[in-house]
């Protein structure tokens, strides 16, 4: 009998190693946190649906930005690259005293001259000619539509292309022929070749109504006439207002910096020389300005989201005092304690963050798709975005985490 019970009380003896062995704390494996984690939201699903929501939209919200800004700028980029970014635009300017100057008649066919030049037309504003839909509309009623003598080869010069009928050609430009841009054909409410138009007091015949121009927005609310047609029925004294140069890709700077002087050899201070593209750029950079500002608000619903995350944890400590005391007296380290409520934080985060993602993505989809433009998702915004979000839950949870390792098992098992 004394032989069998001697290893027993060797075995109680306090510093024996059995006795150290039977104290020791069980070791919990990152799964094991990560089952732990979902066992805690599984038995709340509705809290954490409305905490993962607001983590959601605040990760959807900067998502949906950034693709839409990158789904604008790309198809930014392809309209340049189809309307190419070689085009120069050349208008009459003001001189030392102030007053507006004009380019000479001869400006086109100079302008020509210049080696690097691939096309050049020009658009001359006819002055006192207005278009009505009919002799019966009172004079002044013009709906902002301004006439013009165009060139026949204006319309591959600035990238324009035909909607409806065709465009004037050398053979027609000498009849009392014209063709509405996009706005102005809007305006007037006139679509169909072959109606007639009452212009500068003669009666005009539709031919064509011309695509947005986005290079020479100023050709939209125009109604453009062949210039011997203007020249005969309308007076147009033959100065042009605008000429449009297309130049070599690799030579545009160097056309750039002669347009002036070549143009208006008298007052070459007195004519502007622009590219367009440069206009399309500064608009982008523009909405580069206002996807920051939205990104600020995309913050602060993200940071709305982790304040919900970390009220939600702090209630479920409070909650669930009694598991935490009984997981603490079966032996649960204070370290454990925390790791479960990081762990549960995390999980919910991630939810969010995922969930967020993909409603993101689907909102850049959905908007690409009616405005015609290439969908375009960073990879660098959603990998940020689930990113964030784990930060934050991370921090979210620390402070519950912290409070729950901390309660001591009596404390804990004595309930609120």
């Amino acid at each position: 009998m004394r032989s069998g019970t001697g290893p027993t009380r060797a075995s109680t003896r306090p510093g024996t190693g059995p006795a150290r062995a039977a104290l020791r704390p069980a070791r919990l494996r990152p799964a094991d946190f990560v089952r732990l984690g979902g066992t805690g939201l599984r038995t709340r699903p509705l809290r954490v649906f409305l905490s993962a929501l607001g983590i959601a939209i605040g990760v959807a919200a900067m998502v949906a930005v950034v693709g839409i800004s990158s789904s604008s700028r790309a198809e930014v980029d392809r309209r340049l690259d189809a309307l190419g970014t070689n085009m120069l635009r050349v208008a009459p300017g003001q001189s030392p005293d102030g007053t507006t100057t004009r380019l000479p008649a001869e400006a086109v066919p100079m302008i020509r001259r210049i080696g690097p030049v691939q096309q050049v037309a020009a658009t001359g504003v006819v002055k006192g000619a207005a278009v009505y839909r009919n002799q019966h509309i009172p004079v002044g009623h013009t709906s902002s539509v301004q006439v013009a003598a165009a060139d026949a080869g204006l319309l591959p010069a600035v990238g324009g292309r035909v909607r409806i009928g065709r465009w004037l050609t050398e053979a027609t430009e000498e009849y009392p022929a014209v063709v509405l841009g996009a706005q102005a054909a809007r305006r007037l409410d006139v679509y169909t070749p072959g109606t007639r138009l009452w212009l500068g007091g003669t009666w005009f015949s539709l031919v064509g109504v011309l695509q947005p121009v986005p290079l020479a927005p100023e050709i939209d609310g125009s109604a453009l006439v062949g210039r011997q047609s203007a020249r005969t029925y309308l007076g147009f004294d033959g100065h042009p207002t605008t000429v449009y140069v297309r130049a070599r890709d690799d030579r545009v700077n160097q056309v750039r910096s002669v347009l002036a002087a070549t143009a208006n050899p008298e007052k070459p201070s007195g004519v502007l020389v622009s590219r367009p593209s440069d206009a399309l750029a500064a608009r982008e950079a523009t909405e580069s300005t206002l996807t920051g500002l939205l990104l600020g608000l995309g913050s602060v619903a993200l940071l709305v989201g982790g304040v919900g995350v970390g009220n939600t944890m702090v209630i479920s400590v409070l909650e669930r005092r009694p598991e935490i005391g009984l997981r603490r007296a079966l032996g649960a380290t204070s370290g454990q304690i925390r790791g479960q409520f990081v762990s549960e934080s995390l999980l919910l985060s991630a939810l969010g963050g995922l969930g967020g993602t993909v409603l993101g993505t689907a909102i850049i989809a959905v908007f690409a798709s009616l405005r015609g433009w290439p969908t375009h998702v960073p990879v660098w915004a959603t990998a940020a975005g689930v990113a964030v979000t784990l930060v934050i839950g991370a921090l979210a949870g620390l402070y519950p985490a912290i409070r729950a390792g901390r309660l001591a098992p009596t404390e804990a098992l004595a309930g609120p």
